[in-house]
């Protein structure tokens, strides 16, 4: 494992481009052995396009893109172990808000007092710290914060509804591929022999779930390798 500290503006991404361009080049490694992880889409595309050039071709084979995307491209393969459909469509931020009131309206709970994008966003960090509907209400339903608690109450209800639409939110494209690799011990393996090299760009950005997925994935041969400026981390 590399972990690789630098400031803004030093060449980090570079650095990552610049390896994986020689593991293809000059050691030999097919392309689909390597998964690159960026933070957006633009640095997605940005990277393929460097590494093809250093390469001279277009590195097919390779997956890389964002936490999000990734785990998109996971759950369009393996939903149905979740219980959802391949085919589930994956709810932006207002289509999760109106989720939410509705659920709010349901529970006869006073959106003026309760703030549904508060609560969007205590379900968001919930997520992210890999909290499942059932946990949050176990430490959350009776104890003495009454948002918490609203929460609490709003949370199940509205991660049954996704399932029952066969949708997901934003946040479930990094928990839910965590879920499926946890449950199906098999098809984790399967993914950690493939991923012989994992290399993560802006690494300080990384949450739990995040963490966790990385966690999983590069178990197996340890070949991992992070860029990042501690200095920015947002966490």
């Amino acid at each position: 494992p590399i972990l690789v500290l630098a400031g803004a503006g030093s060449g980090k991404t570079r650095v990552l481009t610049v390896r994986i361009a020689r593991l293809l080049a000059e050691h030999g490694v097919p392309a689909e052995r390597i998964l690159a992880v960026t933070f957006t889409n633009k640095a997605a595309g940005e990277m393929r396009e460097r590494v093809q050039r250093f390469l001279g071709r277009e590195p097919r084979g390779m997956w890389m893109g964002t936490f999000h995307a990734l785990g998109a491209r996971l759950l369009r393969r393996h939903a149905e172990l979740l219980g959802w459909d391949s085919t589930f469509t994956i709810f932006d931020a207002e289509e999760s808000l109106r989720e939410i009131k509705r659920i709010m309206d349901a529970e006869e709970l006073d959106p003026k007092r309760w703030k549904p994008q508060a609560i969007r966003s205590a379900l968001s960090d919930a997520k992210n710290q890999l909290v499942s509907p059932q946990t949050f209400q176990a430490d959350h339903a009776d104890g003495f914060d009454l948002f918490l608690r609203t929460v609490a109450r709003v949370y199940p209800r509205y991660q049954a509804s996704l399932r029952e639409q066969n949708a997901f939110d934003f946040d479930d494209l990094l928990v839910k591929p965590v879920e499926l690799f946890e449950a199906n011990p098999d098809l984790l393996e399967r993914y950690q022999e493939r991923f012989a090299f994992i290399l993560v760009d802006e690494y300080q950005d990384t949450n739990r779930a995040q963490f966790r997925f990385l966690e999983l994935l590069a178990a197996r041969h340890r070949n991992i390798m992070v860029v990042g400026d501690d200095d920015q981390s947002i966490y």
